[in-house]
């Protein structure tokens, strides 16, 4: 929020307030730039059909950077 007569505040590429959410189609398209570009893979969990594959992947990215915030271990 700004008061009238305000100055604006000044404009920068950097200005996260132009750009829109992503819709699926740009993700993905992101997702395989990555891949090409990068050997990055990035995969949505709930994305992976195969249990024990999602569990490997969820194994892995807990070891790297530690547990989802919020996440739900349903006691294991």
């Amino acid at each position: 929020m700004t008061l009238p007569g305000a100055p604006r505040p000044p404009r920068s590429s950097l200005d996260r307030g132009i750009r829109t959410a992503s819709n699926d189609n740009e993700l993905n398209a992101m997702r395989a730039a990555a891949w090409h570009r990068h050997g990055v893979a990035a995969l949505a969990v709930e994305d992976i059909a195969d249990p024990w594959l999602r569990q490997a992947v969820i194994n892995e990215a807990t070891r790297r950077w530690g547990r989802r915030q919020g996440e739900q271990n349903n006691g294991q």
